[in-house]
């Protein structure tokens, strides 16, 4: 058995759920602030990671959830149902990736 090697800083680069982001930059990144980071969290959308000294940190996937929220919330729609909205939206996307992979396993 191979012992588990640490991710090198490249393999986290490529890594969609790595924690890579500070609430400031990634309020910047997608054009909203922290104020609505924090919100989208009491409501559950998004879970940030903690550092060791206790402050949020955003993967990529996170931040693709929260521009998503944050562009229905632009459109009007209140937080809580732009909230789940996109939680229904990435439930609908891996149901059908599920069903997509499903159909092209050869039936026995």
């Amino acid at each position: 058995m191979h012992a588990k090697t640490k991710p090198s800083t490249i393999d986290r680069f490529d890594d969609d759920d790595y924690p890579a982001y500070t609430m400031g930059r990634a309020a910047e990144m997608i054009g909203a602030t922290p104020g609505f980071l924090r919100a989208i969290g009491e409501a559950r959308l998004i879970t940030p990671l903690r550092s060791e000294g206790g402050h949020r940190r955003y993967s990529r996937y996170q931040l693709r959830i929260a521009a998503r929220a944050r562009e229905l919330v632009d459109a009007g729609t209140p937080i809580e149902a732009a909230c789940r909205i996109v939680i229904l939206e990435d439930q609908l996307e891996e149901a059908l990736r599920i069903n997509e992979e499903l159909r092209r396993v050869p039936a026995d």
